[in-house]
């Protein structure tokens, strides 16, 4: 027998098994596509059932759509505030002076504070109460909308979730009029920071053609370490100053904010 014939059967069998390795890593990708894609069709379909649970409007339809325009097949760490432009301007905030009321680090006391009285928030609003508290993401190459493996603000600051929360801060603040509230956190020893939303992208669009005083709430429990005297607040105090805001600063118990809230009337004046 010659040595070539001696080697052939060896050359078959190395053949086939590099045939065989490529069918089974076809199958495990064409398996991942299959899966990725029914996970992502499932995500899809519990995000618009809560999305449309919560909108309850005639224009629910055009609203989604214009919401999955601003991340759907994109990278998820490059969808820029601007992409969410479409979305405000299907559902567009509401100018309601005297009434708006913006918070940092006091989310819990001030969803309950403005759930029983006639203040309105953010997340008052219809896109606010629509996606608050929710997870959102697209991918390249697909046209699913996906609620794990989304990345945070951690991981790169224009992911879909982030890029709204900025859009959003900005119009409303935008349309803020008359004597606008703020309720900060007397629990933290810098309760304003110019780093925070609403230090870095509200205050910064409050206009003194509009906005007539800024009221800030300073919320102060048992475990209060600051107040209205704290030196970040001068921060904020010159900001106004220099748009020609007026600025006032209280401190105000959460206790007593509890009562105001079971007193809806009175809050709405100068309960405090």
């Amino acid at each position: 027998m010659e040595e070539g014939e001696s080697r052939r059967p060896e050359k078959q069998r190395r053949r086939c098994c590099v045939i065989l390795s490529v069918a089974v890593a076809l199958i495990v990708i064409i398996i991942v596509a299959v899966v990725l894609g029914l996970n992502g069709r499932q995500e899809e379909s519990e995000i618009k059932s809560i999305f449309f649970s919560r909108c309850e409007k005639n224009d629910c339809k055009k609203i989604w759509g214009a919401f999955q325009q601003a991340y759907v097949n994109k990278d998820p760490c490059t969808v820029p505030v601007e992409a969410y432009d479409p979305l405000l301007a299907a559902a567009p905030f509401k100018s309601e002076c005297g009434r708006m009321m913006f918070w940092s680090k006091t989310k819990d006391v001030v969803r309950d504070f403005a759930e029983k009285t006639c203040f309105s928030t953010l997340e008052d609003t219809l896109l606010g109460s629509v996606l608050d508290e929710l997870t959102w993401c697209g991918k390249q190459g697909s046209e699913d909308t996906f609620t794990t493996g989304c990345p945070t603000r951690r991981d790169c600051e224009n992911n879909p979730v982030s890029s709204f929360w900025r859009s959003a801060s900005a119009a409303f603040a935008d349309v803020a009029c008359g004597n606008v509230t703020a309720m900060l956190n007397g629990s933290i020893p810098t309760p304003f920071s110019p780093a925070s939303i609403f230090g870095s992208i509200e205050v910064k669009r409050f206009n003194a053609t509009r906005t007539k005083s800024l009221n800030v709430v300073m919320v102060i429990q048992k475990n209060a370490v600051t107040n209205c005297t704290n030196v970040s607040l001068k921060d904020l105090q010159g900001e106004m100053d220099t748009k020609g805001i007026i600025y006032n600063c209280k401190d105000v118990t959460e206790s007593q904010i509890q009562e105001c809230s079971s007193q809806p009337v009175e809050s709405c004046g100068t309960c405090w």
